[in-house]
């Protein structure tokens, strides 16, 4: 009986992998291809392998100056949302106040809302103070989303910190700062790599703010992947090897964080 169990269990572990690596399997036996072959025949490997598609990408200024102005608003987004969001989280945590409930399901709304219901806001008011185009532009606009995230995700870690801690630390003759540095940070540090990371994706792969707020100097990668359309149709193998870069910086930091977010997880509240 327990054999039968153990067989389903690996039976739809096994199912589960094929049907979620799959498509980028595919995507990245695409971007070793050329447009010719993709278009031509169904194949599992590559018939005529090429790394042409990644030379492109990293050579031509056009196509990786878009992972780095990816890279420098969404770096900026994710420090600037948590500096902000672990004062606030560590109000909401400890302190009751006046609407504190409210102000909280607030912040939540504002997470809920699709980001095109600012674009016109955005866009008008960057435009009237020279943001627009800029790195600044992108990663303050992200901030809307991703601070009330960060403080929900972060008040439920600071909520599991005993009170008690706090006090020890004041008799003992901890300021505030040096108490939260030295002490509360390394206690809460799982929640603050978790909250990172969805600061960090959500910047990563949010295209309507980010690609009507740039146009040159700031363009993201996922704007510049629209190039790939023009009237001789659309550049597959270009955009597969585009793809596949794309996830390698949400890979690594997945990497770092890993235990972080398994412990987010199991906390309940991601």
């Amino acid at each position: 009986m327990h054999e039968q169990r153990f067989h389903k269990r690996s039976i739809f572990l096994i199912a589960y992998m094929v049907f979620a690596l799959l498509p980028v399997y595919w995507m990245v036996n695409m971007s070793f291809k050329t447009n010719t072959e993709i278009l031509a025949n169904f194949a599992l490997f590559p018939q005529h392998f090429t790394w042409e598609n990644y030379q492109l990408i990293l050579t031509d200024v056009s196509w990786y100056s878009g992972y780095i102005n990816s890279l420098i608003y969404v770096a900026m987004n994710t420090v600037v949302s948590l500096t902000v969001a672990l004062p606030a989280a560590y109000a909401f945590s400890r302190y009751s106040f006046l609407g504190d409930k409210h102000v909280f399901f607030w912040l939540l709304t504002n997470r809920m809302t699709p980001p095109a219901v600012f674009l016109l806001p955005f866009f008008q008011l960057y435009t009237t103070v020279g943001l627009m185009d800029t790195h600044l532009a992108v990663a303050m606009a992200h901030l809307l989303f991703n601070v009330p995230l960060a403080v929900w995700i972060l008040e439920g870690f600071m909520s599991g910190i005993p009170r008690e801690i706090d006090e020890t630390a004041y008799i003992d003759g901890y300021s505030f700062p040096r108490f939260f540095v030295r002490i509360f940070l390394p206690l809460i540090k799982a929640g603050v790599g978790v909250a990172a990371f969805f600061c960090f994706m959500f910047s990563w792969v949010e295209l309507l703010l980010a690609r009507t707020l740039t146009s040159v100097n700031a363009k993201p990668i996922v704007a510049t992947m629209t190039r790939t359309v023009s009237a001789a149709g659309m550049d597959w193998a270009t955009l597969a090897a585009a793809g596949v870069l794309t996830i390698v910086p949400g890979a690594i930091v997945i990497w770092f964080v890993r235990n972080y977010i398994a412990k987010g997880f199991a906390m309940g509240r991601v």
